[in-house]
């Protein structure tokens, strides 16, 4: 029996690792999105000083390690074998769930996981005991979760999103007041006491109040620290204000990259004293329960119950500093941590770009109603004062030739009110012995700053309230995942034992594999030439102007006569499966080429001046490719709504004349391709092309009229009609926009005279 247990022990262990790199690649984003947001310095650089914060906070989380022990349930209620099938099922719902969060780009909570995890697994067991007792009902549960602290801990959850938003807010709204955006003259003068008091503040509630928990300071230490923290705090304030502004006279320091920086690490710091629990807490607490169950040879397992466990116990500082190596590890390696990291800066860029989340019902109806209660407010307001506001805020331009990959995201000082903020909250729960939420704290002191910054402008706001309102509503599943699948494999673990184990073990192995698969394709942006074909390829590439037109214009050009003829091909043989992935592709189709019309602006400011005429045939022919794309999805939709509903088949004649549209509709394409590929405008070649264009249409229009012939005759029906028709239009429109791509490719490619617009249509 001791066997089993030293393997449950062992595997523990190995969850834990898997653990920490999972964790650390959804929690890098806490404390690495302000220092690259601003880009205060090379990644190396942030990478290092984070690695560095790390490995310290790690030594200062042995406190915390309580939580995993009795924080949510009384393990003196428990017998060991129960106590170990909790903590297995614990790990595995843990690595699953921080694995899928992971791989989607969300940040979420590993608190918040491991709470609810405990929670589940913990009423698992505990409705079991009471299922086996004669005496017991549902109404003595409260007898074995320790309800009083788990409310408290998601209680201090809950109120420190709350906080940390206005808190963000608050501060970054007076640092802008005060600093503005052309901060540069007035740090000059009072650079070096805002840094000395963001420094001081983060030295007292880092050190000082996170020397509570440290492995190896000693009784003595903190009680000296403690009688001592006011002279500390004034010591440190004018320590840090004095050789700061030295710096700035003698060497021209920039203190915000000072701050940025000493906050990655302070924040850094603060997630692995806070957060470390979350990762080994679990499989710390099952080594204790195993070795004071070995401690006592010859106990049943379910004879000896784990008052131990209330026992307050150091954590050795070698399995600290172990954890904190492979936590700075992953930190260097880990992409999925950069996925996650893209969508909190994201949602706090303050410039102008692509939105990540969509526009929802709630996220208007909140814009509508702060727009309308900001005009409320300018009534009330004197118009000197909201001019005076105004010019605080007013965002300088940004400067010109600047790739905008290059562009931070949002400037130092906001990004040094993130992490001053962020940290001092967290150290706060962590000196109070509370687990709280980094990611809660970290996103929301970061979305709050981001509003009072005025990042969420009224072309941006809705789709950033929209994604704050997805990661948040990605935290609710968090908790309801947790508990939920905690509870079921704790049960399955109970009633099957070994064999269930060696089950969940399989199924989060091969979660975790195919995750992996699917995070690796995607950062791809595409399947390698193997594994995909030219339907599946992207319009979307990477390099000079005329290089990712030529690519678009080439991919659409080839993707479009394959797509049209599959639907056809569905539509005659009635094949739900092939409609449907076509449709797949050609919505692929339209978001990228929405995408690409999306980046007009951006593209336009990068042309040179000598390139100015070029700029409408630019616009022009992505112009073209988005209605190519509308047409060929006006065309694929309908078409697999048709047969999805089961209406009626088409008649031969229908399947007949759209064959010898699809047969004319490729051999077009293919002499634009040719002729775009070719780099050939040959005027013979050009007329050659609309020649096929000009057949092609005029067959479209005859079996327009073969169709009216049909109505009339009452051959086929009204559902029929409306498909055919509309089949028919919209192959002309893509007819018709493709030989407008022709031409606006050419003269794109060619001209370097005025623009005559009126000749673009045919």
């Amino acid at each position: 029996m001791e066997n089993f247990y030293l393997i449950i022990v062992v595997v523990l262990f190995a969850l834990a690792i898997s653990d920490l790199i999972v964790g650390v690649s959804n929690d890098a984003v806490n404390f690495l999105n302000s220092a690259f947001g601003s880009k205060a310095a090379p990644r190396w650089a942030i990478l290092a000083i984070a690695s560095l914060g790390v490995l310290v906070g790690a030594t200062f989380s042995s406190g915390m390690m309580e939580v995993a022990r009795k924080g949510i349930f009384h393990p003196d209620q428990f017998y060991f074998a129960e106590i170990m099938i909790i903590f297995i099922a614990v790990m595995l719902t843990d690595i699953i769930l921080l694995d899928f969060y992971n791989t989607v780009g969300l940040p979420t909570s590993t608190t918040v996981s491991i709470v609810f995890e405990l929670l589940g697994a913990a009423v698992a067991v505990a409705v079991v005991k009471i299922m086996n007792s004669s005496d017991q009902t549902m109404l003595d549960l409260g007898s074995y979760i320790n309800s009083a602290k788990a409310l408290a801990i998601i209680t201090g959850i809950l109120l420190s999103v709350v906080i940390a938003f206005f808190s963000g807010a608050l501060v970054q709204y007076v640092s802008r007041l005060i600093f503005t955006y052309k901060f540069e003259k007035t740090f000059k003068y009072f650079g070096a006491l805002f840094g000395g008091f963001a420094i001081t503040a983060i030295t007292y509630f880092i050190l000082i109040k996170g020397a509570k928990g440290s492995s190896f300071i000693t009784k003595e230490t903190l009680s000296w620290i403690k009688e001592n923290t006011l002279t500390i705090i004034l010591v440190c304030f004018v320590g840090w204000t004095v050789v700061l502004q030295a710096l700035v006279w003698f060497v021209r320091l920039n203190i915000l990259k000072v701050i940025v920086l000493v906050g990655t690490f302070a924040l850094a710091m603060a997630f692995a004293g806070n957060d470390l629990v979350n990762f080994i807490g679990v499989p710390l607490a099952g080594f204790k329960s195993f070795q004071a169950f070995i401690a006592n040879p010859g106990t049943d397992a379910y004879g000896m119950t784990m008052e131990i466990l209330n026992d307050k116990v150091k954590t050795e500082t070698y399995l600290l500093i172990i954890a904190g190596l492979i936590m700075t590890i992953t930190l260097w390696f880990s992409k999925k941590a950069r996925t996650v990291t893209e969508t909190e800066i994201g949602l706090s860029n303050q410039n102008e770009g692509e939105e990540k989340f969509g526009s929802s019902f709630f996220a208007r109806l909140l814009v509508r109603r702060s727009l309308s209660a900001n005009s409320s407010l300018k009534s009330i307001l004197p118009v000197k004062f909201q001019e005076g506001i105004q010019k605080r805020f007013a965002k300088p331009s940004a400067p010109a030739g600047i790739d905008k990959k290059d562009v931070p995201a949002f400037d130092m000082i906001r990004a040094s009110v993130n992490l001053t903020v962020a940290s001092i909250l967290i150290s706060i729960g962590t000196s109070l012995k509370l687990p709280l939420s980094t990611t809660y704290v970290t996103f929301m002191v970061a979305m709050g700053s981001s509003l009072s910054d005025r990042a969420w402008d009224r072309d941006s706001a809705v789709y950033r309230i929209t994604g704050v309102l997805t990661v948040i509503g990605g935290w609710f599943f968090t908790a309801f995942f947790a508990f939920t699948a905690a509870f079921i494999f704790a049960s399955l673990i109970n009633w099957l034992g070994g064999y269930a184990i060696i089950g969940l073990l399989v199924v989060a192995v091969a979660f975790v594999v195919r995750s992996h698969v699917f995070h690796k394709r995607k950062s791809k942006g595409q399947d390698s030439a193997e594994e995909i074909d030219e339907e599946d390829a992207s319009i979307i590439s990477k390099g000079e102007i005329l290089e990712q037109l030529t690519h678009a214009v080439s991919v659409v050009t080839t993707k479009i006569p394959k797509v049209y003829a599959k639907i056809v091909n569905g539509l005659a043989f009635e094949e739900r499966g092939t409609l449907k992935e076509s449709l797949k592709k050609v919505r692929k189709l339209d978001k990228e080429a929405k995408s690409l019309k999306d980046q007009v602006p951006f593209v336009v400011q990068k042309l040179s001046e000598d390139s100015i005429t070029t700029g409408p045939f630019y616009v022009q022919l992505l112009d073209y490719l988005r209605e190519i794309a509308h047409s060929i999805n006006f065309i694929a939709e309908p078409a697999f709504d048709y047969v999805d509903n089961n209406h009626k088949s088409l008649v031969p004649e229908q399947i007949n004349e759209l064959n010898i549209i699809q047969t004319k509709l490729e051999d077009f394409f293919k002499t634009i391709n040719r002729l775009l590929n070719d780099n050939n405008y040959d005027l013979n070649q050009i007329e050659k092309a609309f020649g096929k264009q000009k057949d092609l249409l005029s067959s479209l229009s005859k079996f327009r009229k073969e169709q009216i012939k049909r109505i009339k005759a009452e051959k086929v029906g009204t559902r029929n009609s409306v498909l055919y028709l509309g089949i028919i239009n919209e192959t002309k429109n893509l007819v018709l926009y493709s030989g407008n791509l022709l031409k606006a490719s050419r003269d794109f490619t060619t001209t370097n005279g005025v623009i005559d617009l009126t000749n673009d249509d045919l």
